[in-house]
Protein backbone atom coordinates (compact mmCIF):
# COMPACT_ATOMS: atom_id res chain seq x y z
CA UNK A 1 0.00 0.00 0.00
CA UNK A 2 1.39 3.41 -0.90
CA UNK A 3 2.61 5.61 1.87
CA UNK A 4 1.20 9.03 2.69
CA UNK A 5 4.02 10.84 0.89
CA UNK A 6 3.39 9.03 -2.39
CA UNK A 7 -0.34 9.83 -2.16
CA UNK A 8 0.53 13.52 -1.72
CA UNK A 9 2.80 13.40 -4.77
CA UNK A 10 0.09 11.70 -6.83
CA UNK A 11 -2.43 14.36 -5.75
CA UNK A 12 -0.05 17.18 -6.72
CA UNK A 13 0.65 15.63 -10.13
CA UNK A 14 -3.09 15.16 -10.75
CA UNK A 15 -3.71 18.77 -9.77
CA UNK A 16 -1.03 19.96 -12.19
CA UNK A 17 -2.31 17.79 -15.06
CA UNK A 18 -6.06 18.30 -14.73
CA UNK A 19 -6.33 21.61 -12.88
CA UNK A 20 -8.38 22.44 -9.81
CA UNK A 21 -11.68 22.85 -11.68
CA UNK A 22 -11.61 19.39 -13.27
CA UNK A 23 -10.61 17.31 -10.20
CA UNK A 24 -14.04 17.30 -8.49
CA UNK A 25 -15.65 16.09 -11.72
CA UNK A 26 -13.06 13.31 -12.04
CA UNK A 27 -13.61 12.29 -8.42
CA UNK A 28 -17.36 12.15 -8.89
CA UNK A 29 -16.99 10.07 -12.05
CA UNK A 30 -14.58 7.67 -10.34
CA UNK A 31 -16.93 7.30 -7.39
CA UNK A 32 -19.94 6.53 -9.54
CA UNK A 33 -17.92 4.04 -11.57
CA UNK A 34 -16.79 2.24 -8.42
CA UNK A 35 -20.36 2.21 -7.09
CA UNK A 36 -21.67 0.66 -10.33
CA UNK A 37 -18.88 -1.93 -10.29
CA UNK A 38 -19.64 -2.81 -6.67
CA UNK A 39 -23.35 -3.21 -7.44
CA UNK A 40 -22.60 -5.38 -10.47
CA UNK A 41 -20.23 -7.67 -8.60
CA UNK A 42 -22.68 -7.94 -5.71
CA UNK A 43 -25.31 -9.09 -8.18
CA UNK A 44 -22.94 -11.73 -9.54
CA UNK A 45 -22.17 -13.02 -6.06
CA UNK A 46 -25.89 -13.17 -5.24
CA UNK A 47 -26.55 -15.13 -8.43
CA UNK A 48 -23.85 -17.65 -7.48
CA UNK A 49 -25.39 -18.07 -4.02
CA UNK A 50 -28.82 -18.67 -5.56
CA UNK A 51 -27.41 -21.35 -7.90
CA UNK A 52 -25.71 -23.14 -4.99
CA UNK A 53 -28.96 -23.16 -3.00
CA UNK A 54 -30.88 -24.57 -5.99
CA UNK A 55 -28.29 -27.34 -6.47
CA UNK A 56 -28.63 -28.46 -2.84
CA UNK A 57 -32.42 -28.87 -3.13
Amino acid sequence: MPGPMSLVIIAIVALLIFGPKKLPELGKAAGSTLREFKDATKGLADDDDDKKKEEKH
